[in-house]
């Protein structure tokens, strides 16, 4: 058994930062009101969230009137593409859209509704072994009608870094909005929404040290969007509904402090993961690496087992007080191959042996010698297990 608990599933969520819990605390019960309204705790209120919106633009580099603050990180990515896509049809500026095959469920099932249920139609391109898109598919795809082009700038599953910049710059070439999913990508990769050069980017709180039930969604300005949802005035009519003012502070607190030790957190993390996918692959047979062996996630490690399934892994992790995940989190448990990794090109069985191990702020060198200590073991198990 280790001694302690090891947590790499940071792709799925992060305990929040006590220095973000400091900085809501006070939201909750002295400075209460409703920032719609007039008097002194309204604007108190009122005054925190024009602070926090100011603090998340500085890092993006925009206006703090394109950004929006939502409930996560799939709200943000339906409003963007329903609200893209919505506003591009009315004005007769196109209806279809163009995708990857391995982007999250909240961008490719908001577009397979939009296709299946409202008219719309999409071309997904293809990636490659290390899950990458190729820009040059994204200009291949591109049609007169084309309304928008939604790419993600990491993948949540094996941590591949998209291309974001170079498919912004075809996407501005033919003046078609670009939206990018941010969420994994937002608490190690740069941000600056010009140098990415997208028109919508979203960001989820619970990724990146911040409570779950808040996120983020940048809108450039000009870019249509008809809003999904009606009610009220609040977020420029774009996300109408009472502000939830303790999480909108620290969703800004926590992006400050990732933004103020973004390279430091980088570099050592980076160190971390190179250690711990050399340790595996050295040392268990049959393992291999998937997603770009160097252009991804500095937290992310992601592996495939032949002659293994992910369930019996995570079982055997678990007890040894491993905590890891196979895939996507929204998937986990499900008898099913990982949508990414069969994109990439991996047969059937393969696919169900896909383990994520996902660093964070909390992890130490230690951690990453006790699950090269245990993986190894837990590996032959399942494996043996499997053969009766």
């Amino acid at each position: 058994m280790t001694k302690k608990t090891i947590y790499l599933d940071h792709a799925a969520t992060t305990p929040v930062d006590p220095q973000v819990v400091a900085a809501m605390l006070p939201y909750f019960s002295d400075i209460y009101g409703n920032a719609s309204g007039i008097h002194k705790q309204a604007r108190q209120s009122a005054g925190a969230i024009s602070t926090s919106r100011q603090t998340v633009a500085d890092i993006l580099g925009c206006s703090p009137q394109e950004i929006i603050f939502t409930a996560c990180g799939t709200e943000s990515d339906n409003i963007a593409i329903r609200g893209v896509a919505w506003a591009r049809r009315q004005a007769g500026q196109g209806h279809h859209l163009i995708t990857s095959s391995i982007e999250h469920h909240a961008v490719g099932c908001t577009i397979n509704q939009l296709c299946d249920k409202f008219g719309f139609e999409q071309t997904v391109v293809p990636v490659d072994k290390h899950g990458q898109v190729n820009p040059a598919d994204i200009k291949a795809a591109i049609r007169p009608e084309t309304s928008l082009i939604s790419i993600m700038y990491a993948n949540n599953e094996v941590g591949a870094v998209q291309p974001i910049a170079e498919i912004g710059e075809i996407a501005r070439e033919h003046d078609i909005p670009f939206h990018t999913d941010a969420v994994q990508a937002a608490a190690y990769e740069p941000l600056s929404v010009n140098a990415l050069n997208v028109d919508l980017l979203a960001i989820s709180g619970h990724k990146i040290y911040a409570p779950k039930g808040i996120g983020i969604l940048y809108v450039r300005q000009g870019t249509p969007l008809l809003a999904p949802y009606t009610g009220g005035s609040h977020e420029q009519k774009r996300r109408p509904g009472t502000e939830n003012v303790p999480y909108i502070v620290a969703i800004a607190k926590s992006l400050e402090l990732i933004d103020s030790h973004r390279n430091d957190e980088r570099a050592r993390l980076i160190q971390l993961r190179d250690w711990l996918i050399k340790g595996v692959l050295e040392a268990i047979p049959g393992s291999g690496l998937s997603g770009h062996p160097t252009e991804r996630l500095p937290n992310s490690a992601s592996f495939v087992f032949e002659g293994c399934e992910a369930d019996g892994l995570l079982m055997h992790l678990d007890m040894l007080g491993i905590q890891a995940a196979s895939g996507s989190s929204c998937t986990t448990g499900m008898p099913e191959p990982s949508h990414v990794l069969m994109a990439m090109g991996y047969p059937h069985e393969l696919s169900l042996s896909a383990l994520r191990l996902t660093l964070g702020q909390q992890t130490v060198a230690t951690d990453i010698d006790d699950v090269l200590a245990n993986l190894p073991q837990v590996v032959e198990k399942v494996r043996t297990l499997a053969r009766y």
